[in-house]
């Protein structure tokens, strides 16, 4: 079966970009949504026309998939990969392209146009990045883009079609050997008295010449060759592939939730919910979360010997419960509050421990966008802690953005958790 790479390209397109591109462009997000819909298989079907032309392979192979999807938004005005393959694939069909797709979404066509280029630049650096991750060459790659002129007509929403657009069929490119078609007459079922059926065909040919056979034996060859497909797929395989769905996209920004830290210089790592003892006061919370990491250290007096802020300052404690709900600063998801609230029971029960409140996102999306949502966030759970009653205790909330990131924006989405929290450290 072949690899659907739109699956592949629709991952680096989720909801925190489409969110992002409303902003920047002044669209609905339901507006970009279908433009987006609308011009990756048609982006992908043109790749596909044109698999065999230098332009296209030179282009993706020559891409950097970091530089491409680490700034989808910003990256793809005046970038000439981007425009010679936009040449190579629709030539002097961009302008329709863009109309059509403006009509069908209802977008201007100004953002349809920088929807495009957007899209052709996701779809170019995950096919280099897919290509460089599998060792495909020249011919690798042109029988990936080949091998999806059969999918992407069947992708695209009701109501556009690639001829629709202006770019042709393509799985069915002009010149494509022409199909005689035979058709037959309905089996006729009789059922006399004694209960005996007797099944007539009578074949009406259309074709010249010809017998029962040359209908018949493709049809026996056909379920022979099904059969022998379903005992293949019944069989176990090594191999597993796996894809990225319209089901899988996550929200860039939203603060990571219940996943262990591997970064040492962040403490909270989740695992069992227990009773957390506070000088006696229980607490719900992970046996290795956040709130056990902090009372540990602030009874271990590690807090009160500290000279100054620079000794505290590289110790951060994650949120390992907190969630906001996807694109929202200041919403959060149910049995959200619970560890706001014990957080300031543990600052309540240390009145002269000081905290800071950190926001973290990973590379993906636009870099100014993810700092302002992760201030945005980090200043809410200030706003909450104050209301709690330990204002006094907190000496700052500040967002990050994508500023101490360390995975690669072109990572798998579970990699790239480890980059989205929200944390807090002590301070003097």
């Amino acid at each position: 079966m072949a690899l659907n790479i739109i699956d592949l390209i629709k991952g680096q397109l989720g909801p925190s970009l489409i969110s992002q591109a409303s902003t920047q462009y002044g669209e609905s997000e339901s507006g970009i949504s279908k433009a987006i819909s609308a011009l990756l298989p048609a982006v992908v079907g043109g790749m596909a026309n044109n698999a065999n032309r230098p332009e296209v392979i030179d282009g993706i192979r020559g891409a950097s998939s970091n530089d491409l999807l680490g700034n989808l938004l910003g990256s793809t005005t005046g970038n000439s990969t981007i425009t010679n393959i936009l040449s190579s694939i629709f030539g002097d069909k961009i302008t329709g392209v863009v109309n059509s797709v403006s009509t069908y979404s209802g977008v201007n066509n100004t953002t349809s146009s920088s929807l495009l280029n957007m899209v052709v630049a996701a779809a170019v650096g995950t096919i280099s990045k897919y290509a460089a991750d599998n060792n495909l060459g020249e011919n690798g790659i042109t029988n990936l883009l080949e091998d999806q002129k059969g999918i992407v007509s069947s992708l695209l929403p009701a109501g556009l079609s690639l001829a629709s657009l202006g770019i042709g069929d393509a799985y069915n490119p002009t010149g494509a050997e022409k199909v005689t078609t035979t058709t037959y007459d309905e089996p006729k079922v009789e059922v006399n008295r004694a209960g005996e059926t007797h099944v007539t065909t009578e074949p009406t040919r259309t074709d010249d010449g010809g017998s029962i056979w040359k209908w018949l034996l493709p049809l026996l060859l056909l379920l022979l060759a099904g059969w022998f497909l379903w005992k293949q797929c019944d069989k176990p395989t090594d191999e597993t592939m796996t894809t990225t769905t319209d089901s899988t996209y996550v929200d860039s920004d939203t603060a990571m939730t219940n996943t262990t830290m591997t970064d040492s210089s962040m403490v909270g790592t989740t695992g069992t919910m227990s009773d957390i003892d506070l000088n006696g006061k229980k607490l719900r919370g992970y046996e290795n979360g956040m709130e056990a990491s902090m009372i540990t250290f602030l009874k271990s007096d590690s807090y009160e010997n500290a000279a100054d802020d620079a000794a505290l300052k590289d110790k951060w404690y994650s949120f390992d419960n907190v969630n906001f709900k996807m694109g929202s600063a200041t919403e959060l998801e149910p049995g959200s509050e619970g560890q706001i609230q014990n957080l300031a029971e543990i600052l309540k029960a240390y009145p002269d421990a000081k905290i800071k409140i950190g926001g973290y996102t990973d590379n993906t999306g636009d870099a100014a966008a993810n700092k302002k949502l992760s201030q945005q966030r980090a200043d809410f759970i200030k706003s909450e802690l104050t209301r709690l009653g330990v204002a006094a205790q907190i000496t700052g909330a500040e967002g990050y953005g994508s500023e101490f990131a360390t995975v690669a924006a072109d990572a798998s989405d579970a990699e790239r958790a480890v980059d989205r929290k929200m944390a807090v450290r002590f301070t003097k």
